[in-house]
């Protein structure tokens, strides 16, 4: 039997118990391109393709060949069958074909409102809304640009605050950066977005820190001149047209502590310490929010932004079309905004429970855009897709969540900093830095979200489960395959896989 006779089973676990997964992509069996978002599993485990439509299942002892592979997708006949059975890294779905379904032959023939009208009654029966614990991952990918960075320095009573100098910052600053974050965790949680704890597994950052801005070198050379120029008990006003702040000169960070001086030290020793913890603290804080955020925006609640289901009046509805998920007839319903709603997209309806299995929605206006005296705001994208699939306890959960957000920021501006001291006799104003700024600001933001299992608990449950805030993010230079062996995640793209820092600095 040659190699390519053998089955995929074979072929990934390789010999001796040395890794074990299951790999593969998922084609359109008539156009050959990759098919995202396909549900994939195994003994009631999920997995989601990524957008290349590739997946991993890592096979723990309890997998055997014999037990069956289902995969599923809208539009696609769905597929099942033993492992040992699938003898090549591909697997190629079929186009279902569109016929009459004696489902939608023998119910009422529905309006696009009155469909929507059904999903919303049933929401209670149909989705699993009560405390639960949900293995998952989460991948966020920011991507930042510096679209200007246009100035015209007015005064300098400092020389060594020249164009020069200024040119010098500006140049140190990247021009774009790519940041990825990965985490794995089990949230325990309801409905309510604030009411959510999260148990960090595993974490990472992938990114070229020599593209990003070294806040200490920037810092080193703005200290040396302050300190040379900048008088001790000074302060300064930040002012720009009407606005102003005022900085004390310790705020700068301008002071230094004596090695000798063992109590300074010391206490330099505990505030690091603390600041190491609460560098633990907001990186769970955030995650736990950013999750909790997602969750409540879910269209299956009343406060989301995708609001169609309980405000279907405030739509032009249209039913497109029927499709199928394996046996299971699907409306197919766009919506777009009559007014002020600010998503267009399609909702994808089991016509037997009315169960809403997929949106995909993008903005069809900004979410946010304001100009007020040269600061711009324009939140000009929200897209993406939201995946529903039904549980062990044949209630629907969430499956999957991608949306991606960009927004551009711009500042047009004057900028006067003026050193001002209280002790010196006469003039309080001792010396200015005056700008003209025109600057602006791009960055994409992109969230994948999966959940693999979700446990129903009770309130109980929760409430004696407590955080973890120990656990901060593995810092990598490259792409590492191995760092996330043995645990289930969604397949990192091409992008994320040949992603290789310019210059590898130490951690």
């Amino acid at each position: 039997m040659t190699i390519k006779h053998l089955s995929l089973l074979a072929l990934i676990l390789g010999f001796q118990g040395y890794a074990q997964q299951l790999s593969s992509v998922v084609l359109d069996s008539a156009t050959k391109k990759p098919i995202p978002y396909v549900t994939v599993r195994l003994n009631n485990k999920g997995m989601i393709t990524n957008e290349e439509g590739r997946f991993t299942f890592r096979l723990d002892g309890s997998i055997k060949e014999t037990d069956s592979l289902f995969l599923s997708c809208i539009g696609y006949a769905s597929l099942g069958k033993p492992i040992n059975e699938f003898t090549e890294n591909v697997i190629y779905l079929p186009a279902k074909a569109i016929e009459l379904n004696p489902v939608i032959v023998t119910n009422k023939k529905y309006t696009p409102k009155e469909i929507i009208e059904e999903v919303e009654k049933n929401l209670v029966k149909n989705y699993h809304q009560g405390y639960s614990k949900k293995r998952l991952f989460l991948r966020q990918t920011f991507r930042n640009n510096i679209i200007k960075t246009d100035y015209t320095l007015k005064k300098s009573t400092i020389d060594a605050f020249n164009k020069k100098f200024l040119d010098s910052v500006i140049r140190t600053v990247p021009k774009s950066s790519t940041f990825y974050t990965e985490i794995l965790g089990d949230l325990y949680g309801a409905s309510d977005s604030e009411e959510q704890k999260l148990d960090l597994i595993k974490a990472s950052e992938l990114y070229d820190k020599s593209r990003e801005l070294d806040y200490d070198k920037l810092e080193e050379k703005f200290n040396k001149i302050i300190k040379a120029n900048v008088k001790t008990d000074s302060y300064f006003k930040i002012k720009s047209g009407i606005f102003g702040t005022k900085i004390d000169s310790l705020e700068l960070g301008i002071t230094e502590v004596d090695s000798t001086d063992a109590v300074a030290l010391q206490k330099e020793l505990e505030k690091k310490k603390k600041n190491e913890e609460n560098r633990k603290k907001f990186f769970s804080k955030y995650q736990r929010e950013t999750l909790g955020n997602l969750y409540g925006n879910l269209p299956i609640f009343e406060d989301t932004d995708y609001n169609v289901l309980f405000k279907p009046g405030r739509y032009d509805l249209i039913l497109e079309n029927f499709t199928y998920v394996g046996d299971d007839a699907v409306y197919v319903i766009g919506f777009k905004p009559k007014r002020s709603e600010e998503f267009q997209g399609r909702i994808f309806v089991n016509s037997d429970d009315f169960a809403v299995i997929r949106m995909d929605f993008e903005n069809v206006e900004p979410l946010r855009k304001f100009k007020l005296l040269g600061v711009s705001l324009n939140e000009y994208l929200a897209r993406g897709s939201i995946i529903f699939s039904k549980g062990d306890n044949e209630k629907y959960h969430l499956r999957y969540y991608n949306i991606e957000k960009g927004n551009r920021i711009g500042f047009k501006r004057p900028v006067k900093i003026i050193e001002k001291n209280k002790n010196v006799k006469g003039r309080r104003k001792q010396n200015e830095l005056s700008l003209k700024v025109d600057a602006a600001f791009g960055s994409t933001n992109r969230y994948e979200l999966v959940v693999f299992d979700l446990d129903p608990i009770n309130s109980g449950t929760y409430e004696a489960f407590k955080e973890n805030n120990n656990l901060l993010p593995t810092y990598m230079p490259n792409y590492d395959p191995t760092f996330w062996a043995g645990y289930d995640i969604i397949e990192p793209n091409k992008a994320i896989k040949e992603f290789t820092s310019q210059v590898e600095l130490g951690d």
